[in-house]
């Protein structure tokens, strides 16, 4: 069988690998430095996005985190006393802070957010709208590719 040829990674990949994961980094951090897990720290911030009574569906949607990990923080929540789930629609639940859980979030998640608006008004809201579109589209090429790569590994 003929080995593979090696593929070559370009500057602008090795960067932008980079800095995705540098992203990743500031955002370990600010869970860590709000004495949170990472996962209650982007419950948290869901919350904050989707508003009281949304699901855990919405999260793990929003925060592109496995349903198994929003689902086991989202118990430790609800033992802690930060959260409370009330019936939704079928059989699903929605979540709402407690007056406990509106003050973490007001104490751990507003600063992360002010802190995030003010990073963002470096950028013009033109190039924001350029930003917010080239990731678009190199998230929806690099999904399609990694889809092919699946298909082909599974013949």
């Amino acid at each position: 069988m003929k080995k593979p040829a090696k593929p070559h990674m370009s500057d602008i990949q090795i960067e932008y690998n980079h800095l995705y994961k540098e992203f990743d980094d500031i955002y370990h951090d600010a869970a860590l430095n709000a004495s949170l897990s990472a996962s209650t720290f982007d419950i948290l911030y869901g919350i904050f996005e989707l508003g009281d009574g949304c699901l855990q569906r919405d999260i793990c949607r929003t925060s592109c985190i496995p349903k198994q990990t929003i689902n086991s923080a989202i118990r430790k929540m609800e033992v802690n006393g930060w959260i409370e789930l009330r019936p939704g629609k079928g059989r699903s639940m929605q979540i709402f802070l407690t007056d406990t859980g509106r003050q973490i979030q007001q104490e751990k998640i507003y600063p992360v957010i002010q802190a995030e608006n003010n990073a963002l008004s470096v950028l013009s809201p033109e190039e924001w709208d350029q930003l917010i579109l080239y990731h678009q589209k190199y998230a929806a090429a690099l999904r399609s590719e990694f889809t092919k790569l699946r298909r082909k590994e599974s013949q």
